[in-house]
């Protein structure tokens, strides 16, 4: 288990080609015991971005602040605060900050090498909704 605030996880660069302005706090992560997935919060500068890239694995995003574009293969996507993204795997993306004030989002991935479970089912012998 894990309670912290957000800004005691360490704010890193993000240290890849193409990057700019872009910095990074892993939340949550397989090094606290997280078996599956990792939660992370980006925080781009104005004009910013992270790099422009793709693997095999989806992104799901939460934006907390600011206006950007998602940049694809299929063009430029605006979204602003409390947008929800999905990036499918595969798929080449960047994520451009177009306001003026840092944007920060949250993005989950899952980790690649995942702890198995004893039981997939989150509630044991209960049903889950849509989960």
């Amino acid at each position: 288990m894990k309670i912290i605030h957000y800004d005691q996880a360490e704010l890193e660069p993000v240290n890849a080609d193409g990057a700019a302005g872009a910095k990074i706090r892993w939340l949550i992560a397989q090094n606290d015991g997280a078996p599956n997935f990792a939660l992370r919060m980006f925080e781009i500068e104005p004009s910013g971005h992270t790099p422009y890239h793709a693997h095999a694995w989806e992104h799901e995003v939460y934006v907390l602040s600011g206006t950007g574009v998602l940049q694809t293969e299929r063009g430029e996507l605006p979204f602003a605060a409390d947008d929800i993204i999905y990036v499918d795997p595969g798929l080449q993306h960047a994520f451009k900050n177009t306001g003026s004030g840092v944007m920060k989002f949250l993005c989950i991935i899952p980790h690649e090498q995942p702890v198995q479970k004893k039981t997939l089912n989150p509630f044991a012998g209960e049903t889950a909704n849509n989960c």
